[in-house]
């Protein structure tokens, strides 16, 4: 299948509503039935203004995060409409063009 790969970048303390907004995010993926999203968490990264944001042992609330999934034309279109409706959202994205599948039975795992 042909698609999109988005991937959502934040910091582990960003909050949408009283939500982590990583959180958020996947309950928003499950909600629409998105087949998929993974949440990676970085130790270190460079923000929008070039302000480091990295995980410390003490404080992990400025920690890097990255929430991706792959998704059809159809469904990219209903994410990024669902997400450009939401008030007070700011969220960085990357959307790339991916071809994507399965190999093999799912059964014989």
């Amino acid at each position: 299948m042909d698609g999109y790969q988005l991937t959502f970048f934040t910091q582990q303390e960003r909050r949408h509503g009283h939500q982590q907004l990583c959180q958020w995010l996947l309950t928003l993926a499950k909600s629409m039935q998105i087949r998929g999203a993974t949440l990676i968490s970085a130790q270190e990264g460079l923000g929008s203004h070039h302000r480091l944001h990295s995980a410390h042992f003490f404080d992990l609330a400025d920690q890097p995060v990255e929430v991706t999934m792959v998704v059809s034309a159809e469904e990219c279109d209903a994410l990024m409409e669902r997400l450009r409706s939401e008030p007070d959202l700011h969220l960085f994205y990357a959307k790339s063009h991916v071809e994507f599948g399965t190999i093999g039975d799912p059964a014989s795992n």
